[in-house]
């Protein structure tokens, strides 16, 4: 008897940026195809990379890692050119200042943490005290002279008035480069594409037609994001707008020198490839 192959184990991020590519994703129409996993960035990159999640938006950076295990789908990703409005860095003297000082970082991140050193180190040759921290901003700043935070405990963190200058590293990354940031992108397992093509298929569908819908009217999203987390209708209206969910030409070049910096300085330990998946399975990697 031919075994029934597995469902596809579906991993989504636990914060607002990543909502339209889920909200309107027709889980019910899949039934037991797929199976559903919510965590924080950093525990889906690491489930990924275990195998146990087969499609997901992880953190870039955690692509980077393993990405001959990984292929890319297109036209999905959480990208931004200049404003990300949820990846704030905030520091008590100004950037150039910072070398030598004590900068926290939140548990919760990949791709902004190493964002942020490349920052510091490339275009400020800085080389602060990194400390990892839970991400609660007053508790951060005790012992620290800056404090990295990210999607939703960023966005709650902007609205209080705190003192503290504030830099937005995806607008930092614009200003320096010139270059979109794509901070997660759609990824799939190899194997699974190669065990269920038609079903990892019509998984990406699924997730067009949710981004497409979302941003068709923001109205649901805008509300829910107020309920859960409060701010104003236009705050919220604004945030959903500024984010980028697509994935092309310009948001590869971004990345891949993104990638560039992070070999340069050691973080990854070997050049990344872009692999792209495309509708016939085929594999294109890009240069």
């Amino acid at each position: 008897m031919t075994k029934k192959p597995r469902g596809i184990r579906i991993g989504r991020i636990d914060f607002a940026n990543v909502w339209p590519l889920f909200y309107y994703f027709p889980f019910s129409a899949f039934g037991t195809e797929i199976e559903v996993t919510q965590q924080v960035p950093t525990g889906l990159n690491r489930a990924m990379a275990k195998g146990e999640i087969d499609i997901g938006p992880i953190s870039s950076f955690a692509y980077g890692e393993n990405f001959e295990e990984y292929m890319i789908f297109p036209h999905m990703s959480v990208s931004a050119f200049s404003h990300v409005h949820s990846l704030l860095l905030f520091h008590k003297k100004p950037l150039e200042e910072l070398d030598n000082t004590t900068v926290m970082l939140p548990t919760t991140s990949a791709t902004t943490v190493n964002l942020l050193k490349i920052i510091l180190n490339k275009f400020y040759n800085l080389q602060p005290n990194y400390v990892y921290a839970e991400p609660d901003l007053e508790t951060m700043m005790k012992e620290a002279d800056a404090a990295l935070l990210i999607g939703d405990h960023a966005i709650k963190a902007s609205w209080q008035d705190m003192g503290y200058m504030v830099t937005d590293l995806g607008a930092e990354w614009t200003r320096l480069t010139g270059h979109w940031m794509s901070f997660a992108i759609c990824v799939i397992r190899k194997q699974a594409v190669e065990q269920q093509p038609e079903l990892v298929k019509r998984i990406y569908e699924g997730f067009l037609e949710s981004k497409r819908k979302s941003l068709e009217d923001l109205t649901a999203l805008v509300q829910d994001a107020r309920t859960l987390h409060g701010g104003t209708e236009a705050y919220w209206e604004h945030y959903f707008k500024n984010l980028c969910y697509d994935f092309g030409p310009k948001q590869w070049e971004g990345l891949q020198l993104y990638y560039r910096y992070a070999a340069e300085l050691g973080f990854l330990d070997r050049e990344v490839k872009l692999h792209i998946w495309e509708d016939n399975s085929v594999v294109r990697v890009t240069e």
